[in-house]
């Protein structure tokens, strides 16, 4: 899982993103995002501005990923019309990522020491030989934060890429099913340039979420003042 967390992500990333999402009905949202990376030694930033539709144009969320033990994650979400910078804490991660099937939790990586990992197997899925792992939290609080009480991933033994899981929606009856549809090396790095995450309860589908990356670059010596809280009420860097 240490390999999983650290592979290459290179030192820095842009990418321009669309997330679709699916009700139930099969009616679909389109939004337009451009979203930055850059990794340090003691934490990853992200960072995401919002383009379209109307009603989510210049919303921005912030991301601080520390890599240090006992550290929390911190995140922060812009929220254009109220003019207002909410910090996202941790009780609230497990909620829902801007209506999506992915936990305001999902968008940073795991705290390792926070689980129990148990390998389960060695499946292969589609062509591809995996490790099947297990990740149960520790305790009631990482459950509660997370928004999951178990999860069981398929990992890529070739490149140590997550293309499967599914996820316990902790005190509920729905699982969240995650897919890695695309999957391609852009200069030498593995980058998943579409996956979906399918929430069900029972056998049926109740909402999906399709994310898609374009315009990936990599080691692009982007300025450490785009990943500031002041950054994302300014928008999007005009550069």
């Amino acid at each position: 899982m240490e390999r999983v967390i650290n592979r290459d992500k290179g030192n820095d990333k842009t990418s321009d993103m669309e997330m679709v999402l699916i009700d139930k009905r099969g009616s679909q949202r389109v939004r337009k995002i451009r979203g930055f990376y850059q990794e340090l030694e003691k934490q990853r930033d992200s960072i995401l501005f919002f383009l379209a539709p109307a009603d989510v144009k210049n919303t921005a969320f912030l991301t601080y990923d520390h890599k240090q033990k006992g550290m929390d994650d911190e995140q922060w979400l812009y929220l254009p019309a109220l003019r207002k910078t909410k910090r996202i804490a941790g009780k609230d991660q497990s909620g829902s990522f801007m209506g999506s099937d992915f936990n305001y939790s999902d968008m940073t990586e795991p705290n390792i020491d926070d689980f129990v990992y148990k390998k389960q197997g060695e499946p292969v899925v589609e062509g591809m030989k995996t490790w099947q792992i297990e990740a149960t939290p520790k305790n009631r609080e990482v459950a509660s934060d997370t928004g999951y009480s178990k999860s069981v991933m398929f990992v890529r033994q070739d490149n140590f890429v997550p293309i499967r899981s599914v996820s316990w929606v902790n005190r509920s009856r729905k699982m969240k099913f995650m897919k890695v549809v695309k999957l391609e090396q852009i200069e030498g790095i593995w980058v998943v340039l579409e996956s979906q995450m399918a929430t069900k309860e029972g056998r049926s589908v109740v909402h999906s979420t399709y994310l898609r990356n374009s315009n990936v670059r990599f080691n692009q010596s982007l300025p450490k003042e785009v990943f500031a809280v002041r950054q994302l009420e300014k928008g999007l860097p005009g550069f």
